[in-house]
């Protein structure tokens, strides 16, 4: 859709909306003043749309450096009065964790929301955490929608549920929610506050611990109010079927369990929860106290059904639950239908019948994820490689972080061997350079760089670390959609901003020896590769490169474009290309055999990217140039 239509001040109007869509539209309706972000798969969408309408709409954006100071300018507007919304991936929330958790202490004045995507099956995350968990850890009231409408309208309520306590509100979503397409209606629009006035007050937002131990008990104060809330609140509604087993349930779950409920004709009445911390102890001992069976359907951990058993325990409510404790539901990966299916079938003792066809999966071959072809990223790898083959070492250890350049754990590469979170891998080559004799390596990227690894590589140099670190600046925030970050001159409303210089700050940080090199000159970047394992001490080396989408995308803008080819009068099929450098555009056909009996090796136009690496590593000047007109 055209990001413009999210603008509509047109109550009554429908869309058919990405739900991230929806989130940016329902913040618009809201009256948000002011948003912040660190980009992450699956909450990106939501920084790409405003970062296009942010400024037509008359909101504050800005994708922060991490999430943690994401976390901090939206609690510092909201402290203003104005309406914020702060958004990330669930493992964001741990970087933004102490930032969050002090921020339920101090509490808001304009509605503070935070909203945190949640991805069961690690679509695109290192884990699955449940963040539903930081709800009870903070005491924050925590709202859970389930489709494109809800995370429209459900946002609008968090904003006023934030404001009428005084506390931020955790918005919690999942993949599939976040991802999800439905038609919205639209509201109106509520007129925004511009600027805001911060009134002082120490005792309030300055938690020393005098301050702090009043704080706390305020907030369990606060606590009570909001469970008064969820209890009576409309976001959470029963749906009578006059049945004999109840259901609870939320988020995407509801989705599956109202279909099959459906689909099976069964008779069963459910509780849709989404404002579900606090728990709604006196809905669910209503709901529950009319059932003798209650079936639990949640993806990830057993919250709701912890809750609902503590609630049956304290009002002696003898009823039978089944859920994820007693084995009747799985504990991880995202559900299905065919997951609430199996669970029906276990807990009702029915036989649920397949259809009389299934359709065969069709067999395709296996598409992995792989550095595109001319990823500046493959040229780095290679050299590194290469190096380490010269110099004879074959039990480097190279840490790695979270980007594009994590696909380096695959063959030929394998620069991966250790991987925490983001920003982690100066700090564990740090660990292993001071714990081991073997060399070690470390591969980060620019937006990585700035979001989390400066602390490390100050750490790096202060206790004088062995090792060589690799910063592979390819001008992006790539992986999750090409986004601005500080060493661009561009900030988050796409205006133009001042930079960082990452080898100026490097050398602020006291390290000489520093190099920069484009990775597109192969046999230089070899050449300081191996110099940089040599040298003793901290070596860092930034290779930088514009990513190769970016490159293409201009290129194609201007007219421009070229590709390779290879001369099979001189090609001899060594392997260095296809199977050393390893790109995606280049491929053996095993039914056109060589005169030596191997088999031949031919690009592919259609993805050639033109970088020109592969004519540059070939020994026999085999791979030559050819111009598109």
């Amino acid at each position: 859709m055209k990001y413009q239509n999210i603008l509509a001040d047109e109550p009554g109007r429908k869309e058919f909306l990405l739900g991230n869509e929806a989130v940016v539209r329902g913040a618009l309706e809201a009256g948000v003043d002011f948003a912040s972000t660190y980009p992450g798969t699956p909450s990106s969408e939501i920084g790409n749309v405003l970062f296009y309408i942010a400024k037509q709409a008359g909101v504050y954006f800005e994708f922060s450096t991490n999430e943690k100071v994401a976390m901090e300018v939206s609690a510092a507007a909201a402290a203003s009065g104005l309406r914020s919304l702060v958004f990330f991936k669930h493992v964001g929330l741990n970087v933004a964790a102490d930032a969050f958790m002090t921020t339920a202490y101090i509490g808001t004045n304009g509605g503070l929301v935070i909203l945190t995507a949640d991805d069961p099956s690690m679509h695109s995350s290192q884990n699955e955490q449940d963040n539903r968990h930081y709800a009870m850890l903070s005491g924050m009231p925590m709202i859970e929608p389930s489709n494109a409408q809800e995370m429209k309208d459900f946002i609008k309520e968090a904003f006023e549920i934030s404001e009428k306590l005084k506390l931020p509100v955790l918005f919690r979503t999942t993949t599939r929610v976040n991802h999800v397409r439905g038609i919205v209606d639209y509201g109106e629009m509520k007129e925004k506050r511009g600027k805001g006035y911060f009134k002082k007050d120490p005792k309030r937002y300055v938690p020393v611990p005098e301050n702090s131990r009043r704080m706390h008990k305020a907030l369990l104060e606060k606590i009570e109010k909001a469970r008064e809330l969820s209890n009576s609140s409309p976001l959470n509604r029963v749906e009578w079927n006059d049945g004999e087993v109840g259901i609870i349930t939320s988020g995407v779950a509801y989705n599956y369990v109202y279909d099959v409920a459906n689909q099976l004709g069964l008779k069963v009445n459910i509780l849709k929860l989404a404002f579900t911390h606090p728990f709604p102890d006196e809905l669910v001992k209503d709901f529950i106290s009319k059932h003798k069976k209650i079936i639990i359907a949640e993806e990830l951990e057993p919250y709701l059904e912890r809750e609902t058993r503590i609630v049956a325990e304290m009002n002696n409510i003898d009823v039978e639950i089944y859920g994820k404790l007693n084995g009747y539901f799985p504990r991880a990966y995202e559900y299905n239908p065919d997951v609430i299916k199996d669970a029906f079938e276990k807990i009702l003792g029915i036989k649920v019948e397949r259809k009389a066809y299934e359709p065969k999966p069709v067999e395709l071959p296996a598409r992995p994820p792989v550095l595109c072809p001319g990823c500046p990223h493959r040229a780095t790898y290679y050299a590194a490689m290469m190096a380490l083959k010269q110099l004879k070492i074959k039990d480097a250890i190279i840490t790695t972080d979270i980007g594009c350049y994590t696909l380096g754990i695959q063959k030929p590469y394998e620069m991966a061997d250790y991987l925490l979170c983001m920003g982690s891998s100066i700090g564990t080559a740090v660990g292993f350079s001071k714990a081991t004799e073997q060399k070690v390596i470390g591969f980060v990227g620019d937006s990585t760089f700035f979001h989390a690894a400066i602390p490390g590589l100050i750490d790096a140099y202060h206790n004088r670390a062995n090792l060589v670190y690799v910063i592979l600046d390819n001008r992006t925030t790539a992986m999750t959609g090409h986004q601005p970050h500080p060493g661009l001159p561009m900030d988050g409303m796409g205006n133009k901003a001042p930079y960082v210089d990452i080898e100026k700050l490097v050398r602020g940080i006291g390290i000489d020896w520093v190099r920069t090199v484009d990775p597109y000159d192969v046999n230089e970047t070899i050449k300081v590769f191996k110099e940089a394992i040599q040298h003793e001490g901290i070596s860092v080396i930034i290779a930088k490169r514009e990513c190769a989408l970016l490159w293409d995308a201009a290129r194609r803008k201007q007219g421009e474009w070229w590709v390779y080819e290879i001369n099979q009068d001189k090609c001899t099929q060594c392997g260095i290309c296809s199977d050393w450098l390893a790109c995606v555009a280049i491929y053996k056909d095993k039914d056109d055999l060589a005169p030596n009996g191997k088999p031949r090796v031919y690009i592919n136009n259609a993805l050639c990217d033109g970088c020109g690496v592969c004519a540059t590593v070939c020994p026999f000047n085999a791979i030559e140039k050819k111009v598109i007109k």
